[in-house]
């Protein structure tokens, strides 16, 4: 049996997986349609819409078996993810990947598989549309036509989804997706003891934009302090914009030296933004931190009140400096 590889772009495809908010999610008649057509006109027993996480392959719609996810490594939708095409095993007990594979040898008994991969906004492959049967079976040009048919009506119900958790000025994930992700990774370092900080901004002066420049220029200021914060933060950081000129920031596995070094990098970059792009006014910000503490932060909500609470206190000081 062999395992299936990992994506070159495994920590954004998870991080756009889990941003959807579908894991371990209940039935939804938008996927169950898709699954019951497939099984229909393919006339197979099994057909599925799976979405493969970091370890293990969840089903988010599946007609014809009642698991509800295997592990990754023995999964073929692993494989399928791996590439554009339509993976096809006309013969699982004939392929070497897969003729030992306990999803073969036990029960369901898989011989034949055929998984399309769905792909998100930016080509993220989260999972597939696949169909199993317990018999080998060829799959000609036609029936990969209409399996690409049916899978693309799976990906426009994932483009809506992930549509209801980004900004789309600035293409950072928004309040719902925000919320989503951050929960899931806040519930990973408790489980793991590993430190986390919420950083809080919000754009000093940002109305003040609007109202001498124009809301176009006051967009440019928003898309800019969001290129900003993707520059100084790493890529497995959590960003997000609340609303209006209010951004957030996860921070993992950092204590407060590590949120200190990376707020004097965003400071460096807004600076070097400001002398560059000269638009009549600087890019400002208030923040607050927030170190996750398990005992005082029972979800994200609190955590992101306590941090909202010390970004006020921040901007406080900073205006009264001013004066």
């Amino acid at each position: 049996m062999k395992a299936p590889s990992i994506p070159a772009d495994e920590p954004t495809r998870l991080e756009t997986l889990r941003s959807l908010n579908l894991l371990d999610t209940g039935a939804e008649e938008r996927f169950d349609r898709l699954t019951r057509l497939a099984r229909r006109l393919f006339a197979v027993p099994i057909a599925m819409v799976t979405l493969v996480d970091a370890n293990r392959q969840w089903f988010k719609s599946c007609m014809g078996m009642s698991a509800t996810q295997t592990s990754r490594d023995i999964s073929f939708c692993g494989h399928a993810i791996l590439d554009d095409d339509i993976l096809t095993v006309p013969d699982a007990l004939l392929d070497e990947r897969f003729h030992d594979n306990p999803l073969v040898t036990d029960d369901p008994g898989i011989r034949f598989y055929a998984g399309c991969p769905l792909s998100a906004a930016g080509g993220c492959k989260l999972g597939t549309l696949c169909l199993i049967d317990m018999q080998p079976r060829q799959f000609g040009a036609d029936d990969r036509a209409l399996l690409r048919d049916l899978a693309s009506m799976a990906e426009h119900e994932l483009a809506a989804l992930q549509l209801a958790t980004t900004d789309e000025l600035t293409q950072l994930s928004n309040r719902r997706g925000f919320a989503a992700l951050a929960q899931h990774t806040l519930d990973v370092c408790k489980r793991l003891g590993k430190p986390a900080t919420l950083l809080f901004f919000d754009m000093d002066g940002f109305k003040a934009v609007n109202d001498r420049f124009g809301h176009a220029e006051g967009d440019r200021a928003l898309v800019a302090f969001a290129a900003e914060l993707r520059r100084a933060l790493r890529d497995s950081d959590v960003i997000g914009r609340l609303g209006g000129d209010e951004f957030v920031a996860l921070l993992t596995g950092t204590d407060a030296t590590a949120s200190a070094h990376a707020l004097a990098r965003l400071r460096t970059g807004v600076a070097t933004h400001n002398r560059r792009a000269a638009r009549g006014y600087g890019i400002e910000f208030s923040v607050g931190a927030i170190a996750f503490d398990p005992a005082r932060h029972g979800d994200v909500a609190a955590l992101l009140g306590a941090a909202d609470a010390a970004m006020y206190a921040n901007k406080a000081v900073r205006k009264a400096r001013r004066h």
